[in-house]
């Protein structure tokens, strides 16, 4: 369940969030996709030779949507996307980002839309 998941999550914000900075993702839909992009980036780099072009390939296909799941998930905390900009600290800054969206969301509605649904809310629903 847990991988079918992780795929589910990796599809909707390749195909149908890739530019999307609206609205709000929740901590798992952002934390699932950070371990996708961490995992890829670590295998990519056990390859010699080419597995360095891969990864850069990967960080640049990768880098909207890495920044629109971080402006939602900051978005569902009620705080503005722009905080990425802190990931522009050198040494600190994408620690600093990364700290930022461990809390839980606001669960009521907030200036960047409606909360996300729980995941149990959601397998209640199906």
């Amino acid at each position: 369940m847990f991988f079918q998941d992780l795929i589910e999550n990796t599809k909707t914000i390749i195909t149908k969030k890739y530019f999307c900075f609206e609205g709000r993702a929740g901590r798992k839909e952002f934390w699932m996709w950070i371990l996708v992009i961490f995992a890829l980036n670590f295998i990519f780099n056990l390859i010699p030779k080419i597995g360095c072009i891969l990864s850069l390939v990967l960080i640049l296909g990768t880098l909207l949507p890495c920044l629109g799941v971080t402006a939602r998930r900051l978005h569902d905390l009620g705080k503005s996307g722009w905080l990425q900009l802190l990931g522009l600290i050198p040494f600190v800054g994408g620690l600093i980002v990364l700290i930022l969206c461990i809390p839980e969301g606001s669960k009521e509605a907030n200036a960047y839309g409606a909360p996300v649904a729980a995941p149990a809310e959601n397998q209640q629903n199906q």
